[in-house]
């Protein structure tokens, strides 16, 4: 290889480092697992193995007349196959919310981002990078403004002889704010316990703390859990 050519494959695979640790960061200052060190060189793999599609007449010497066709699309699907694999292990469950998803798709950009550096695609590669760090910014910002719809999880245990009818249960719930849905129920006659469980909905954020505050002053609740099912 030339200096001229060492020269490039350099330039593209500090493009790549460079641009897939500009997502990384962002992560990182959000407190994620996949940060900057992750999105830096999942960009720098990325771009290092579409070199060897990009470069393969510098790689590939066949003997005689024989010449092996080589499609660069192939490289990039067998990549963003592999970082599916990858974007699946930064979703975590923790109890009934999942974590994880929006890390996922930046490792998924980032993937992308490092082919086009890899390929030689500087601009668009640029534009890429800069659009996304913008939705994960800007759209942040919008996800926290907008009125949308919050759900939980919601178990009451009352004492059983005193808990009242599962109609009851729901007007009581009603009046915090909330939409029902999904009752269960659950009795324990060795702890004189009666429990109810479903699965609330509202578009008021603090409907969740008036529905704490009222089920703490009633006497004739043991126990109560209102568990987030968010993103």
């Amino acid at each position: 290889m030339n200096g001229a050519l060492m020269g490039e494959i350099g330039l593209r695979l500090l493009g790549a480092l460079t641009l897939g640790g500009a997502l990384g960061l962002e992560r990182s200052y959000h407190g994620r697992p996949a940060g900057f060190r992750t999105h830096a060189l999942v960009g720098l793999a990325s771009g290092a193995l579409m070199l060897v599609s990009v470069y393969e007449s510098e790689w590939f010497q066949s003997p005689g007349l024989l010449r092996a066709a080589i499609d660069p699309t192939r490289m990039a699907q067998g990549i963003m196959t592999g970082i599916g694999f990858l974007g699946a292990g930064a979703i975590m469950r923790e109890g009934l919310t999942v974590r994880g998803l929006t890390t996922a798709a930046s490792i998924w950009i980032t993937a992308g981002i490092g082919i086009l550096v890899g390929i030689g695609f500087y601009v668009p590669a640029t534009m890429t990078t800069i659009i996304s760090l913008g939705a994960l910014s800007g759209f942040r910002w919008i996800e926290r403004n907008i009125k949308t719809e919050a759900y939980a999880q919601l178990v009451i245990a009352f004492i059983a002889d005193r808990a009242p009818s599962q109609d009851d249960v729901v007007a009581l719930v009603k009046e915090q704010g909330f939409y029902v849905a999904g009752m269960t129920h659950r009795f324990r006659r060795e702890d004189a316990l009666m429990e109810y469980g479903m699965t609330v909905h509202s578009l008021d954020r603090k409907a969740f703390p008036r529905l704490s505050e009222m089920l703490r002053a009633r006497a004739d609740v043991l126990e109560f859990r209102i568990a987030p099912t968010g993103d």
